[in-house]
């Protein structure tokens, strides 16, 4: 046992607590952030070689009711996410200090306390054991974002977060039901590759089962028809906005659908049941109205946020599909979209912060007087529609071998169809901010470092992952893992150490 995976969900809540108390002291506040992010990514990554090695990091399990543990432990798959979030933070972070201070905006104290709250949910929720801890910590992050949805404060704010709410509430619900419902079927409820559900109960509770799953998960992951919370969270400051849609809250929501297909389920069962075609054509659907409806906004977030829609449910078709290469294509998608997105999020943050636009119309020339913010908007576009040499084009390249693998060569077209739906509503904007005619004398306004630093670092990595995919952090190698204990469970193995 070790407690690197414990240590890695707290650090941040002490973080939170230190952010409080430093509250009239905004240098100190802001060291605390930047300390607990350093701090949660440097314990996360002391667990990667053990790891790599094929082994799990396990902390020590803390009975909470009979039948209900909190019990956290490190595995290849959780890793992905893990890394994803602690690596992100630190950026975010950064790029928070920069968007708060140039905004003048209130409520900084809470705004970072919850963030901290959020990211160790984030944490807690990539290292859960069984349901249980999964689910406690996938509830937390559901309260400890409404905050920061709502951190404005005015009449849009406060709608937009009653909205968040009332679908991942309400979802959660449905969640609890079907936690509940497993760990009677099979106690404890453990994670295993493969599944554990498997002769437990009749394929009509099963399937029933799996339902109640897809309800609770899918509001984060923001299948349709579950998703109208997340245009409208777009309220929120840009940051927050960039923690919705790269680092936890819809992350959370497709790694769960992950962890329920794959991990209580199993890719078998999940076919055996009927259930996989019906999520493939979920998320199949999802990925091509949600990018038909990117096209016809015009508000810049509003846009980026339907083609999050659509980008989750690559990695649930990834799931649905179940072959190896499908589920490689999947759990790399998470981490190669999260960077991918946020670089674009980053872009949209430091336009408004420097010119206070929000429309794409009005972007016109922008990108000559921004270089650097839309040049990385740019390379984070041609990721995310699957460009080679591009993050992107490495996971939909395995998506699209995956489908081949499962026989369902329709969503090879569906894949490339998506690709073609990208460029249309990312080109425009690309198109108008370096050579739209703009009335406005030209001069050089790139925002602060702190706010174009991590985009530009962001942007590099999305061109890294697609050239060195296993660079720094092994999401590659992780996600290879991941994937084949999931088509060919073998046995874990524990580890003491790695923490």
């Amino acid at each position: 046992m070790s407690g690197g995976p414990l240590a890695a969900v707290l650090v941040s809540l002490v973080a939170a607590v230190a952010i409080f108390v430093f509250r009239n002291h905004p240098n100190l506040r802001e060291a605390c952030t930047l300390a607990a992010a350093v701090i949660k990514f440097a314990i996360v990554f002391s667990l990667l070689p053990t790891v790599l090695d094929g082994g799990v990091v396990e902390s020590q399990p803390l009975e909470l009711v009979p039948g209900w543990a909190l019990h956290l432990r490190a595995d290849a798959f959780g890793m992905v996410f893990a890394l994803l979030a602690s690596s992100l933070w630190i950026l975010t972070s950064v790029y928070s200090i920069g968007y708060m201070r140039s905004g003048g905006y209130t409520h900084q104290t809470g705004y970072y306390a919850s963030f901290a709250i959020c990211v160790s949910s984030a944490i807690g929720i990539a290292f859960a054991a069984n349901l249980a801890t999964f689910f406690i910590f996938y509830e937390i992050l559901t309260i400890a974002t409404y905050p920061l949805v709502i951190h404005r404060r005015n009449e849009e704010a406060v709608a937009g977060g009653r909205k968040y709410l009332a679908y991942t509430l309400i979802a959660g619900q449905a969640l609890l039901v079907a936690v509940v419902w497993s760990a009677g079927l099979a106690p404890g409820a453990t994670f295993q590759p493969g599944g554990f559900l498997s002769g437990s109960a009749s394929s009509g509770t099963l399937q029933a089962l799996f339902v109640l799953f897809i309800i609770g998960i899918g509001a984060k992951a923001a299948i349709m028809p579950l998703h109208g919370w997340l245009p409208a969270a777009m309220v929120a400051p840009t940051p927050v906005s960039a923690l919705l849609h790269a680092v936890a809250v819809v992350k959370a929501g497709v790694f769960g659908c992950v962890r329920i297909v794959g991990f209580v389920f199993g890719v078998d069962l999940t076919r055996e049941l009927g259930l996989a075609n019906i999520l493939a054509f979920a998320a199949g659907a999802t990925i091509l109205i949600a990018s038909m409806r990117a096209l016809g906004e015009d508000h810049l977030k509003r846009r980026l946020a339907y083609s999050t829609v659509s980008q989750l449910s690559y990695i649930v078709l990834g799931a649905a599909l179940g072959s190896l290469h499908a589920l490689v294509g999947a759990i790399f998608h998470i981490a190669a979209h999260g960077f991918m997105k946020i670089t674009l999020f980053f872009c949209a943050g430091s336009i408004y912060t420097k010119t206070h636009k929000e429309y794409i119309a009005d972007l016109r020339g922008l990108g000559r007087e921004m270089p650097v913010t839309f040049g990385a908007f740019t390379l984070g576009a041609l990721g995310l529609a699957g460009m080679p040499l591009f993050a992107g084009f490495l996971s939909k390249w395995n998506l699209g071998l995956g489908a081949l693998e499962a026989n369902h060569t329709i969503y090879v077209g569906v894949l490339v169809l998506s690709g073609l739906l990208n460029f249309a509503y990312f080109f425009p904007i690309v198109y108008t901010g370096f050579f739209g005619k703009s009335d406005a004398p030209f001069r050089f306004k790139e925002a602060s470092v702190l706010l174009w630093l991590p985009l530009a670092v962001t942007a590099a990595i999305s061109i890294l992952l697609g050239i060195f995919p296993d660079i720094g952090l092994h999401f590659y190698e992780l996600a290879w893992q991941a994937a084949a204990s999931l088509v060919a469970p073998a046995p874990l193995m524990l580890a003491g150490g790695g923490g």
